[in-house]
């Protein structure tokens, strides 16, 4: 592999997606995309006795079901990274336990599922692995407990909060794949000062805003060379802020940005306010939706920029300000001389 521009890292080898496996909750199947999801569950407790287990086996599933689309056994598998929203990265660790892959966890907040494609893609890339895999989860009870007020308080929400989704993307890298990974780039953590905890989506724009035009300014692109430009997950409220703040610095997303918190939900049939959010919205919509529409050619090009809010409890009691941040990954259908 070799970095183009400042940031960007492109993959000459462009590893390609062996699997994927999407899983949700009985919210998500009801959605409009309800259908592209591999697994649902009605029951979101997974017949564990607490919302963390519960989010653990959403894991465990999705990471199931990619293996059995690429293909392989846990054994053919030699690394595998994973991160959620709780402390320790809980979820990931106790849910993927029993496979005994090694394992290096990530936490990036929502934008997990794209850190954790980006240090596959480039393990893969590298020689360092045959085959990884990417994997996250979100639970909307596990994360309420955490981040919020437990569900038992019966709190109001406000009109910029966003709905987590309970379910969890996994995908598996290797060296082929009718999906292929052409570039990269790590984004960097932005604080402008936004503490309020029930509106992420002004939290996490001004991260997205800078990866996107760092990665474009790198690459020599415009937005219109993708079918599309997937965010995740700004909602309603940091949508708009991207597009206002690019479009300042000359740079109009209109027409090619879609978010993945917008497109989730029905937000006005499902009342999630300001739409989805959560390691598990942008990886289920990923693993499910838009790999989906790669493989069967709807799509031939794409950006996948999924956003995370870095903060934590701690951080939150202590009055500090909510750092955000965006990784970007470049995925095209099957290029031209690419074998």
């Amino acid at each position: 592999m070799k970095r183009v521009g400042r940031q960007t890292l492109q993959f000459d080898r462009a590893p390609g997606i062996l699997g994927r496996g999407a899983v949700g909750g009985r919210k998500e199947a009801a959605g409009p995309l309800g259908a592209d999801f591999h697994q649902t569950f009605d029951d979101t407790t997974l017949q564990e006795d607490s919302w963390e287990k519960a989010e653990a086996q959403l894991q465990k599933e999705a990471l199931a079901v990619a293996m059995k689309g690429a293909g392989c056994q846990p054994q053919d598998i030699h690394l595998i990274f994973a991160g959620d929203l709780l402390n320790q990265c809980i979820s990931s660790t106790f849910g993927l336990l029993d496979y005994h892959i090694p394992f290096l966890g990530q936490y990036g907040a929502c934008s997990t599922m794209a850190q954790t494609l980006l240090m596959a893609s480039i393990m893969v890339d590298c020689g360092a692995a045959e085959k990884a895999a990417a994997v996250t989860s979100s639970h909307f009870c596990s994360a309420e407990r955490q981040f919020r007020t437990p569900l038992e308080y019966g709190a109001q929400r406000t009109p910029t909060a966003q709905w987590t989704a309970t379910a969890a993307g996994c995908a598996i890298v290797g060296r082929e794949g009718p999906v292929r990974v052409l570039h990269g780039l790590a984004g960097k953590a932005v604080d402008l000062g936004v503490k309020d905890p029930a509106n992420m989506g002004a939290a996490m724009a001004p991260a997205a805003a800078d990866s996107i035009y760092q990665y474009l300014t790198d690459t020599g692109t415009q937005p219109q060379d993708y079918d599309g430009i997937f965010t995740g997950d700004l909602g309603a409220v940091g949508s708009t802020l991207l597009l206002d703040t690019l479009r300042d610095n000359g740079v109009d997303l209109s027409g090619v940005h879609k978010d993945c918190g917008l497109m989730l939900y029905d937000r006005e049939r499902q009342d999630v306010h300001a739409g989805g959010s959560g390691c598990g919205c942008s990886a289920s919509v990923l693993c499910g939706h838009l790999l989906g529409r790669l493989e069967r050619g709807e799509l031939k090009n794409i950006l996948f920029c999924a956003t995370g809010a870095l903060m934590s409890t701690t951080s939150q009691q202590q009055g500090q300000g909510i750092p955000g941040v965006c990784h970007v990954v470049h995925l095209a259908a099957q290029p031209a001389g690419i074998q």
